[in-house]
């Protein structure tokens, strides 16, 4: 009798407890002492096959619940043990016959009475839905596919890929949901405000073993071997800043001028902050930014981190709601406003996005985005910039608010310069922004 692989036994048991816990599946695999041990090879089954199993979780269950009788229930951890091994046959085009007998021995392990089951369902889904799939496939390639293909081939919600259809084109939806369940490149970006002299990135990211690639913006490393960056205390510091290629690119897009008054609205953590101060100090010097967060927590984190990078002198943290931002602020050359959206154009990154979303997430978000926008633009200067940016490809939340801000008295005044969203680079993510100027 086969045996279920160490690496396969490792997913079954983390996306087990990503499951208990409601935890984040990449924090999970970054915690884990047993994922470390494994050979770089089985280090890489398991890690695509939790973040796979996550993402399309979805769609799993539809395939599997397709193939039980009526009203049947399936216990959490045979269900798990069931989507693992789907996951691998449909999406990382594994063997039949060992997807179907690597499942059935992780089903036999969590329920022995369950094996019989797994067998039949397993061999259903090879029989029938990888067919399916490979038939979807072959629309996308052939471009004579509807939304229903895109679902398949991305494990998304059909809804979504009817929106990502009107927001994005053919093309683009097509290029959005083909990347949904691929790997996610390690990108880091340089702290370009504290330079040091003989102390460069690419040569500390050498130096720590994480095998740097510079890439296509300044400061910007992709690396080979990620898991050493944990331990070379590079980020603690802040000499680095883990960050995908799609948010340096709409930072280096609004890039400040050194000595100018930012307003930035939505700091999060702080790393846009970060990118934004490397920008001016890279054409000459620091900027001086109000760095706007609603949560008390991630605004005394992005205090701390303003401290480690050294750049606390000329950012100054604020917690506030930026629905209310006070006159007393004053006026500024740039207005920076990262809103809170559905995260669409990051779902390789963050697995657990696409089977949370409701299909009214991006009309309940898209009020919200009008309210911080409308107050953002009431604080820039004659002359100055107003730039809007999210990481959803989904038009309700980008195109359509800034065509709503214009369209309102707090728009007078204001002019589009430009808008669109990054490349659908395979491996990253992609972000909306749009950037206005005040002219009155």
């Amino acid at each position: 009798m086969a045996r279920a692989t160490a690496a396969r036994s490792l997913a079954l048991f983390l996306l087990g407890e990503r499951r208990r816990r409601d935890a984040r599946a990449r924090d999970l695999l970054r915690g884990s002492s047993e994922l470390d041990a494994l050979a770089e090879r089985d280090r890489g089954l398991v890690t695509r096959l939790v973040l796979g199993a996550t993402a399309a979780s979805g769609a799993l269950d539809a395939a599997i619940d397709a193939h039980l009788r009526r009203g049947a229930r399936l216990e959490p951890r045979v269900r798990d043990a069931l989507r693992l091994a789907a996951f691998e046959l449909l999406y990382l085009d594994g063997r039949a016959d060992v997807c179907v007998s690597q499942g059935v021995e992780l089903v036999r392990g969590v329920a022995p009475r369950a094996a019989g089951l797994a067998n039949a369902v397993l061999r259903r889904v090879a029989e029938e839905d990888a067919p399916a799939l490979g038939a979807a496939r072959r629309r996308v390639s052939e471009g004579t596919f509807d939304a229903s293909d895109l679902a398949l081939v991305g494990a998304l919600p059909e809804w979504l890929c009817s929106a990502a259809l009107v927001s994005l084109g053919r093309d683009g939806a097509a290029a959005w949901a083909a990347g949904a369940l691929e790997p996610v490149g390690a990108w880091v970006a340089s702290n370009r405000a504290r330079a040091e002299a003989g102390q460069s990135p690419l040569r500390a990211l050498r130096e720590a073993g994480c095998d740097p690639e510079p890439g296509p913006l300044p400061g910007s490393f992709l690396l080979g071997s990620p898991s050493r960056l944990a331990s070379s205390g590079l980020v603690e510091r802040v000499r680095v800043i883990p960050c995908d290629l799609a948010a340096q690119e709409v930072a280096l897009a609004a890039a400040p001028a050194p000595g100018s008054r930012v307003l930035e609205v939505g700091q999060g953590r702080g790393t846009k902050t970060l990118l934004l101060e490397g920008a001016a100090c890279a054409a000459g010097g620091p900027c001086e930014i109000v760095a706007v967060e609603v949560g008390p927590r991630k605004s005394e984190l992005a205090a701390r981190r303003m401290e480690a990078a050294g750049v606390a002198g000329h950012v100054r943290c604020v917690c506030a709601d930026g629905r209310a931002l006070g006159d007393e602020l004053g006026l500024f050359d740039l207005v920076f406003l990262d809103a809170p959206c559905t995260g669409t154009g990051t779902l390789a990154r963050h697995p657990e996005i696409a089977w949370s979303l409701s299909p009214d997430a991006a009309h309940e978000l898209a009020a919200l985005q009008r309210e911080l926008l409308a107050s953002a633009a009431r604080r820039v200067a004659p002359g100055g910039r107003l730039v809007y940016a999210t990481c959803s490809v989904l038009a309700e939340e980008d195109e359509r608010v800034v065509e709503a801000l214009l369209a309102c008295p707090a728009g007078e005044g204001l002019e589009l310069v430009r808008a669109g969203r990054t490349p659908l680079r395979p491996g990253c993510d992609t972000h909306f922004h749009a950037e206005l100027r005040r002219v009155s």
